[in-house]
């Protein structure tokens, strides 16, 4: 191993940076408008209701020390679909807001560095009921989901898309996670990069502890094909890129 390399790549899991950035340089303090917290629609979008915490009616009260003590990764899944009362939990355990949207920022179910939350949720539906197959991407703002567009061989795409690891396309539905990384620059310039990945973490973590709850699984994953997940998703790789991904899908019954 090149130790000099070692070297770099260990820095940046330091906060050593944060002594050389001089933050009344950043863009929020430079009085730059806030960037959105939620990536637009276009205007011909195909938007989607997702039933709301209030009507819930199948999802069981969690045990968080049961979930805890049961989380493992899981990457082998039942022929049987989500219901699309379930999608709509994992969701909002994920990203889901408290409250309404103020000054550009908006409390959501997982911590975030200055309640930046500069992640996007994308999820590959497989097998969810009242959901047709393709992309969606998630809309916290409105506890609602955008269609991106349907690929009949979205499942293979998907595998190839991570390296060749089945389960991703094998899922019920796949999470993939991107990042936006100027809305955490916007409030902290150079020292944004390590908090997203941290924010990452969170967010995964929330979906693992939520899939117990509703004799689901999911595996997380971080190595895929960077270029071929964000041209499969459309993104442009550099104002907003793949993270972070984890299939889901039912799983049986823990004793």
């Amino acid at each position: 191993m090149n130790n000099e390399q070692l070297k770099t790549y260990r820095s940046f899991l330091k906060d050593s940076i944060r002594k050389k950035i001089a933050f009344k340089y950043t863009d929020q303090n430079q009085g730059v408008p806030v960037p959105p917290i939620q990536k637009p629609c276009p205007e011909d979008s195909v938007l989607l209701d997702l039933p709301s915490p209030d009507e819930w009616k199948n999802i069981p009260p969690a045990d968080i020390t049961q979930a805890i003590g049961n989380r493992k990764s899981r990457r082998v899944y039942l022929r049987q679909s989500l219901s699309l009362e379930e999608l709509a939990y994992l969701l909002w355990c994920t990203q889901g807001l408290r409250g309404k949207e103020f000054n550009g920022h908006a409390y959501r179910n997982v911590p975030s560095a200055g309640c930046r939350h500069a992640l996007e949720t994308y999820i590959a539906v497989f097998h969810v009921k009242g959901l047709a197959p393709g992309v969606y991407r998630y809309l916290p703002l409105s506890h609602g989901l955008i269609f991106e567009f349907k690929d009949e061989m979205l499942p293979e795409k998907m595998i190839t898309a991570s390296l060749g690891q089945s389960y991703p396309g094998k899922s019920a539905v796949t999470f993939i996670w991107s990042a936006v990384p100027y809305r955490m620059e916007w409030r902290y310039g150079l020292a944004a990069h390590k908090v997203i990945a941290l924010d990452a973490g969170h967010v995964c973590q929330n979906l693992y502890l939520a899939c117990e709850a509703i004799d689901a699984g999911t595996c997380a994953i971080a190595a895929y094909d960077q270029e071929e997940l964000d041209e499969l998703l459309g993104l442009d790789g550099e104002e907003e890129f793949a993270v972070y991904l984890a299939p889901v899908g039912k799983v049986k019954k823990q004793p």
